[in-house]
């Protein structure tokens, strides 16, 4: 869990009280309650006292971000006891008619609460001073500020924990960054090497090495693509696409169907594609679709053929495939779409998990779903999107 630094931070933690809308009229509230004309919320550490915000009526200097020394404060005393101090009259109480704190300010009544967060955590304190006396010690006055110390302690950790979010937020978009650049191009590097040495090549062996090596290439490729998806969907709540009006499909299709076919030159992949234009991101349903073939060549029979189709049925449009094989199990259905599960129980299959939820999130991109029906005899993933 990343440690926040927001609230550790004493200009950031000025920052967020003045951010809290309620202060101001918290301050107004203690003092027209209580009689006292200075009241204020105070950052304290163990070597600073620091006013966050502050309602002063007797000119005692203070602004946001003012500092007193921590040692003449009382509130230093709190910060280690973690209770509340309450003073009447200084000079009737037997606790602090001599201490250093009243004297120096030229104080008579005080009271103030500690503000502790969630984890536990010392903030600072509610405060409130006058140079004359005042009735403090009422379970009403006690129960105000307790009540008042909790509501800002509550604001405070729900900054906190905002920042917190915006940190780990800005650590995986950096992993984001350093994984499709540091990633991508070295990979680019190999596929463009490995291409250059098929043209020089002229030996079998070699042939079929460079074959697997650009298979390996674009497996990785699809890896790659698929965790940039899964980090920038759970950033940004879904994949991106951009939709582009009728555009013919059946191109990059066919593109994606060439392309597995290559790379896994000893299975037969059979397509009957439709010509019809469709109004979609073309770049991410060419995407589905590789992500569907390529489960279906992980999961399906060897021996037998993966179907692709697409049609258009009425007002939608539809892609499939389909592979023989094992079913897969009904315990596994119901989970198939979520991110790191697997079509199949089997152990040692190539892949993170990912493919068939990046395809689910594309095409809910799309105002579609993805759906998958398998059976002894077959397994039928379909995808189905509305025209309009």
């Amino acid at each position: 869990m990343i440690e926040s630094t927001s609230l550790n931070d004493t200009t950031l933690a000025v920052d967020a009280i003045s951010q809290i809308p309620a202060v101001p009229t918290i301050l107004d509230v203690v003092c027209k309650t209580t009689g006292m004309r200075f009241a204020a919320v105070a950052r304290v550490t163990a070597d600073r006292w620091i006013a966050c915000n502050v309602r002063d009526e007797i000119a005692f200097g203070l602004t946001p971000g003012g500092e007193l020394k921590i040692e003449t404060t009382i509130c230093d005393e709190i910060r280690e006891h973690r209770q509340p101090v309450i003073i009447e009259n200084v000079s009737e109480d037997l606790q602090y008619a001599h201490h250093h704190t009243p004297r120096i300010y030229g104080l008579q009544s005080y009271i103030s609460m500690p503000i502790t967060l969630a984890d536990g955590r010392f903030f600072g304190t509610l405060c409130a001073i006058d140079t004359v006396p005042r009735k403090l010690n009422t379970p009403e006055t006690i129960g105000m500020f307790t009540l008042f110390a909790n509501l800002i302690a509550f604001h405070l950790d729900t900054h906190d924990r905002m920042e917190q979010e915006r940190q780990s937020r800005d650590l995986r978009e950096q992993f984001i960054a350093v994984l499709g650049h540091d990633l991508r191009n070295p990979l680019a590097s190999l596929d463009a090497g490995t291409r250059m040495l098929q043209r020089s090549v002229s030996d079998d062996k070699g042939k079929a090495v460079l074959g697997l090596m650009q298979s390996s290439i674009s497996r990785m490729s699809g890896l790659i693509d698929n965790v940039l998806d899964f980090a920038r969907g759970r950033l940004g709540g879904g994949i991106p696409i951009e939709q582009a009006d009728r555009v013919p499909l059946r191109p990059i299709m066919e593109q994606v169907v060439a392309e597995l076919r290559m790379s896994h030159p000893g299975r037969r992949i059979e397509a009957d594609l439709t010509q019809a234009q469709v109004r979609c991101d073309e770049g991410r349903i060419g995407q589905l679709l590789s992500n569907l073939l390529s489960n279906a060549l992980t999961h399906g029979d060897p021996e037998q053929p993966i179907r692709v189709w697409s049609v258009i049925d009425g007002k939608l449009f539809k892609l499939a495939v389909a592979n023989a094989g094992e079913p897969i199990p009904d315990g596994v259905v119901k989970d198939l779409f979520k991110p790191f599960v697997r079509a199949s129980a089997k152990a040692n299959l190539e892949g993170l998990g990912l493919g068939l939820y990046i395809a689910s999130e594309i095409a809910k991109a799309h105002r579609g779903r993805l759906s998958v029906v398998s059976t002894v005899d077959e397994t039928c993933f379909t995808f189905e999107m509305p025209l309009q």
